[in-house]
């Protein structure tokens, strides 16, 4: 396909469409992203802001009941996802994923109108953009979209949304910059509880650069800091095995506290 590239993830377990030039290309966040989502997992997944996909399709490959729904406001690469499930390599896949191009930051009756439904979801994963609006951006304005945030709250937008379409006591999963953790805790709020942060460190002796969060919707467990994951082990750029399992589909990186449902 001119344009585009059609990419391996999971040791060829699935396959992505994405553009050869332009746009977010999707790797590590992604595949960390959707190991949250644990062993044995059912029920329908809400893939927000997913781009061409990586994430959601990544946690559909590895849990064979669980079905996802890939939303993403940009058409091109909304376009890219269903490109993604037309694949013949992606045939296993097909009947469990969908796609829906929608804003995840509307509201209300607009956010139901456009098809993101109250309660309709088990699980909700999100890779929001999470460079400050003032940093440099990028001259190509489709990646720039997924990178940059277009307004101050986004967090507390989208978890609004996120906690709208969950059922009670189902599981939110975020992946951001460290530097965003005050704003997601504020916007986790009283909506979300159990929340469990996990750090991820280039190499031993490095600053953090991303954090994995989840929680759950209504539970009243308390928040906690999990042991960190390390990308690299060696002085090479090739992956430690624990992010290797993580990346290619091998492992999942469940919660350690239990959901305790509001009574």
């Amino acid at each position: 396909m001119a344009g585009y590239t059609v990419d391996a993830f999971h040791n060829g377990g699935f396959f992505l469409v994405q553009p050869s030039d332009a746009g977010h290309r999707a790797g590590m966040d992604a595949m960390l992203l959707a190991a949250t989502v644990p062993d044995g997992a059912t029920g329908v997944l809400a893939d927000l802001g997913a781009g061409a996909g990586a994430a959601g399709l990544a946690a559909i490959c590895r849990l064979p009941d669980l079905s996802a729904v890939l939303i993403e406001r940009a058409p091109a690469m909304a376009d890219c996802a269903r490109r993604s499930l037309a694949l013949a390599e992606n045939v296993h896949l097909a009947g469990r994923g969908s796609v829906m191009q929608a804003d995840v930051a509307l509201q209300g009756s607009q956010r139901r109108a456009a098809g993101l439904d109250d309660y309709a979801y088990d699980y909700v994963i999100l890779n929001p953009p999470f460079n400050a609006g003032s940093d440099r951006k990028t001259p190509d304005p489709l990646k720039a979209e997924a990178h940059a945030m277009e307004i101050d709250d986004l967090f507390e937008r989208w978890l609004r949304t996120a906690a709208a379409i969950l059922k009670p006591g189902g599981q939110v999963s975020i992946i951001a910059r460290p530097e965003s953790m005050a704003d997601i805790l504020m916007a986790l709020g009283k909506r979300f509880g159990g929340v469990e942060v996990t750090p991820v460190f280039p190499r031993q002796g490095d600053d953090a650069i991303r954090i994995l969060v989840t929680a759950i919707k209504g539970s009243r467990a308390r928040m906690s800091l999990r042991d960190r994951i390390l990308i690299h082990e060696g002085p090479g750029n090739a992956f430690s095995k624990q992010m290797n399992d993580l990346s290619n589909g091998g492992s999942a990186w469940p919660r350690r506290t239990k959901n305790r449902s509001p009574k």
